[in-house]
Formats: C-alpha cells, structure tokens, sequence
C-alpha cells in the first residue's frame, strides 16, 4: 500500500507514476478504465455503446433545439453553420481533455474535478456552476410548458374557453410542480427515471421531422394582422429570400444558445462510469457519436424552421406553429411529445443540482430526509418563480449560456488541464486548453455585456 502511495504521489496533480515510461503513460491513459468509488455490481455488464450514445444525447438534447432556428434567423445559414459546428468540436474537445484528467486522477464527479485542481474553492465554484446552469436549464423547460400548454389544451377543446382557469399558464405551470415535479425530484435515486428520459430522443427526432414536413403548410410570406381579433395570413411582405450572413444585436444570443444547447458535461462521467468495457476512446467515441446526431438534429430543425418562418421566426420555435397551424393534427401531436419530453426532464436535471448544492451546503452530514425534502422544495420554488417571470426563454438561454455553460463547456476543462497536466507548455493538449479557456472567457464575457447591455436599453 505503501508503494502504491508513493507512486501516486511521485508526479503532483497526475495519477500515474514518475518512473513510468511516456509510451506506457500515453496508453494507460487512453485505455485505462475510469477509477470509481462505484464500481459496477457484480455480474452487472455494463451499459452498451449504443444506450450510452442514446444517453449522452438525453443530457445534450433539450429546450435548446427549439430556439436554435431564432439564432439562424440573426446569424443567417453559412454564418450559423461555422458557429454551430466550432461549438460542437469545441465541445467535443473539452469532453477529451475532462476524460483525459479524470482517467488519471480518479475522480468521478466535475465536482470532485475542481477539488484536486485547486482545492475547496474550486470544488465550490464548479458546485455553484453547476446550480445555476441546471436551474437555468429546468427553468426554460418550465418556461415551454408555461407557454405552449395553455395552446396546446385549447385547440382541443371546442368554443371559446379564454379566461378558464385550465387554459391559464401559470396555474397549469403550478399544478404540473405540484403533482409531478416536485414528487419525482424527491425520490433520493434517480433509478427508473432514466427509463422515462429514454422517449426523449424519438421525440425530438419527431420534432425534427414535423418542422421539415410542414415548411410546405406554411406559405410565404407569413405575417399575420388581426381582422376582427382574428390572427389571419397577409400575403403583402418582404420577400423570403433566405440570408447567408446577418448580424443583428439579437446575434449576441447565438453562442450562448449553442453553448446551451451543448453543454453535458456534468453527465460525462456518471455515463462513464456505467460504459460497458470502459476505456478513455471507448468513450470519446460515445460523445463524438452522440455530439454528431445532436449536431444533425440540431442543425435540420433550425433550417427547416428559419425557411418557414425567415425573419418571422420566434424565439421559440413552437410559438410560430401555434399562431399559423392553430389546430393542425401533426403540430399538435408534437407540441405533446416535446412539452410530455420536457416534463419528464425536469426532475432528472434537479438530481446533479440538488446533489451539487448539498454538497457545498451539507458535505459533512449524513443523508437526511428532512434536508433532502426542503432542499428539493427550495430549488423547485426557484424554478418555478423564474419560469413565471422571465418573459422570453431567449434571455434564459442568453445568461445561462453565456455564463455557466461556457464555464462548464470551455473555461473550466482549459482551466483544469493547464492546472494539472504535467506536459510542456507548448504540447498540442497545453495549447488545446489554453485556446478554450480563452475561447469560453472571451465569449462569455463579451456575449454577457452584450445581452445586459440590450436589456438596459430595451427597459
């Protein structure tokens, strides 16, 4: 045991032996199974390639695709497609170097991550990080069901029912916290949840079939006035010539979103640690794989939503469909899926923010049910007051994005492999983390000074 410490503690900040050749270090790392405190049951394979694919693009897929066909509409299609693609292989490399110090120094949380690089306050701030992108991201999520709900119950229902409480967003918003949300977050485990979280993925692909399905439904050009408080379709605008470049100061959102819209990094791990046969390629191959369909996914909708809708689009997507196709059969049905999908998030992204600030708050004591319970309701109640109160889910996505998920995405995997890699400065890895740590730091602060700045002046 003596020895092993030893070994351990001959290279500071890296697991891996000094006397250890480069050859043989190089390989270690890149086979060497994830050290965990957790270790699979016995008898337990694993989970496969394929379920973990499907389960990395869960933690990726969310309320960001609905959103992304607004950013193309203030970046155009070319300028769109550079940012979407570099923040895709960007967030792909930051998940290689996360892997890469993982692996050797053992670790299985981000949080822990920040710990070994510089101690308890790097394990706060990654916590505090954590918390507020997760809120950030359930409230947005809240936000969909608050806003298309109330829609989608009316276009069933026959007459004109405005005014009923049933068709009020907020109090739909609170029952739906009150009934579902707020007794899934409870369950200490997050256990069967990822059974449910498993539709997801089909409904979003449905999404994304629906959107390029119904760019011939809806004709251009596609303003509405209202005659007699009817929202009717005018056919005297602009033209629908797609732009390949634009910039607006609705542009600013465009990072941040993508960034959002990308950001899994806090489930990398958990993933890893249940990979069949788990190697460091093993599971750069599962993010690259899952990165790519979501980049696919990503990248069909928001096209196919801009060419119908072209500077009309809304800051979330579904909204367009509600006022043109009110009662269209297929629109209706995937206004189900996506808001029964996004229900069905919440409480999984609640379990990593729960456990990141009961970590900050409670490291020390034992698992309490008393604890656990208010500390579910507070976060709920946060939740559940930003929903109700922001009042476009663009500015979600624009602080959120700007702010916490570069963090997560650029600024911290750059930060931490400068910290704790023991490679020259000049190493192609070394440089790697230094252009996204200066890459998410630079795009953070500038798009967050942007966007505060756009808010001070719209008030």
């Amino acid at each position: 045991m003596q020895a092993s410490q030893d070994s351990f503690q001959a290279e500071p900040g890296w697991y891996v032996s000094a006397q250890q050749p480069e050859e043989e270090a190089a390989a270690a790392e890149e086979w060497s199974p994830l050290l965990s405190n957790e270790p699979h049951s016995q008898g337990s394979p694993g989970v496969s390639f394929g379920l973990s694919v499907f389960n990395v693009m869960n933690a990726i897929m969310g309320s960001g695709i609905l959103g992304l066909a607004y950013v193309m509409a203030n970046t155009g299609i070319l300028g769109f497609s550079f940012l979407l693609l570099l923040v895709a292989l960007l967030a792909s490399y930051s998940v290689h170097l996360l892997l890469s110090m993982c692996i050797q120094t053992a670790v299985t949380s981000y949080e822990d991550l920040g710990l070994f690089a510089f101690g308890l306050p790097g394990k706060v701030v990654v916590a505090g990080t954590i918390i507020i992108q997760n809120i950030g991201a359930m409230s947005s999520y809240l936000l969909i069901i608050k806003t298309e709900l109330p829609a989608a119950i009316s276009e069933f229902l026959p007459g004109d029912h405005s005014g009923s409480w049933y068709l009020d967003g907020q109090t739909l918003l609170l029952i739906i916290c009150v009934g579902i949300v707020f007794p899934l977050s409870l369950l200490p485990k997050i256990g069967f949840l990822g059974y449910t979280s498993s539709l997801s993925f089909f409904f979003m692909v449905f999404f994304a079939l629906v959107v390029v399905i119904k760019k011939w439904s809806i004709p251009c050009p596609v303003t509405l006035k209202c005659i007699d408080g009817v929202f009717q379709i005018s056919n005297a605008t602009d033209d629908c010539k797609p732009k390949l470049f634009h910039f607006s100061k609705e542009s600013i959102y465009a990072l941040p979103t993508m960034a959002f819209s990308f950001l899994c990094h806090t489930s990398i791990l958990p993933i890893y640690c249940e990979l069949q046969s788990p190697s460091k390629k093993r599971m750069q191959n599962v993010t690259n794989t899952a990165i790519a369909l979501s980049f696919l996914l990503y990248f069909v909708s928001a096209l196919f939503g801009y060419l119908t809708f072209y500077d009309k689009v809304e800051s979330e997507l579904l909204q367009g469909y509600s006022k043109y196709l009110p009662h269209d059969v297929v629109v209706m049905a995937v206004k189900l899926c996506i808001l029964f999908a996004v229900l069905l998030t919440v409480p999984l992204i609640h379990f990593p923010a729960r456990k990141a600030l009961m970590m900050i708050l409670f490291s020390n004591f034992p698992f309490s049910w008393i604890r656990h319970s208010l500390t579910t309701l507070a976060l709920n109640i946060i939740i559940v007051l930003l929903a109700i109160y922001v009042p476009d889910i663009r500015n979600v996505f624009g602080i959120v994005g700007a702010s916490t998920s570069t963090c997560l995405i650029f600024v911290f995997p750059g930060l931490f492999y400068l910290k704790l890699s023991r490679e020259d400065f000049l190493s192609w890895k070394k440089l790697g983390a230094l252009f996204l740590l200066i890459t998410g730091t630079l795009v953070g602060s500038f798009s967050l000074a942007l966007i505060i700045f756009d808010w001070v002046n719209n008030k």
